[in-house]
């Protein structure tokens, strides 16, 4: 009986694992740029002397789901997204020293002139993080070059370039999603830049999260967990019958 004990324990764990890494992709629907964690169940055998019978669920990770985000249209100047593949470089988070990734557009600059996204990460250009000086007006080009028009130049049609956003394009398998959200390089080196990758102004890139399956799983999870505790009961009223059983004989 502690075969199927076991075995129905491991995956009402597991269960409400997933349930956890699924609550979290329905809380960022409206997180700009977020991408959805994926997870699968499977069963593993036992090691050791005597447990070649009995087995355990476990779920894994296999990734993130890279599927582009709906494009939303916002008009704003300093709203960006990236058009096709590429990724936005910044700092912040958990990982504050170390170059990580992003696909989050929503910028903004702060009164000491550092640009940072919605979520407060310090966006990268040519020479590390980029500060904008006193401006009238700051557009950002498709190529991520960022000009002004300095503050009482007297001049409103002469734009000055003072940095570019760093973009990158790595190969999905070069990058993973850390504790911080973001996404770094397996090795923890820094990308190149990429003059290929180009950006939609005016533009934000919402989450891919699909409401839809994300609830349908949720339900199905439930279910599975009401089920491995229905069979941990069953387990030990069995248990309980058979002791019962032997003290009567």
């Amino acid at each position: 009986m502690d075969r199927s004990l076991y075995i129905a324990m491991s995956g009402a764990k597991q269960s409400l694992q997933a349930q956890n890494s699924n609550a979290n992709n329905l809380a960022n629907m409206q997180t700009t740029g977020f991408k959805s964690d994926l997870e699968w169940f499977q069963s593993r055998p036992m090691n050791g002397a005597g447990y070649p019978t009995r087995v355990f669920a476990m779920i894994e990770k296999p990734g993130t789901d890279y599927s582009p985000g709906a494009m939303q249209t916002t008009g704003r100047d300093l709203d960006v997204a990236i058009n096709g593949k590429g990724w936005i470089a910044a700092q912040g988070g958990d990982y504050d020293s170390k170059e990580a990734y992003t696909r989050a557009g929503d910028l903004r600059i702060t009164p000491e002139g550092l640009l940072k996204t919605g979520a407060g990460l310090k966006v990268l250009g040519q020479n590390g993080q980029i500060t904008i000086p006193p401006a009238e007006k700051v557009t950002i080009g498709t190529d991520g070059t960022i000009s002004i028009i300095p503050m009482g130049s007297g001049n409103a049609t002469t734009l000055v370039q003072i940095d570019r956003i760093k973009l990158v394009n790595p190969e999905i398998g070069e990058l993973e999603k850390q504790g911080d959200g973001l996404f770094h390089t397996k090795t923890g080196e820094p990308l190149p830049v990429d003059a290929s990758v180009s950006l939609h102004t005016g533009t934000l890139e919402g989450s891919n999260v699909n409401a839809f399956v994300a609830m349908t799983e949720m339900l199905e999870l439930s279910k599975n967990f009401e089920l491995q505790t229905k069979v941990m009961k069953t387990v030990d009223d069995n248990s309980a019958m058979s002791a019962k059983l032997m003290q009567m004989g």
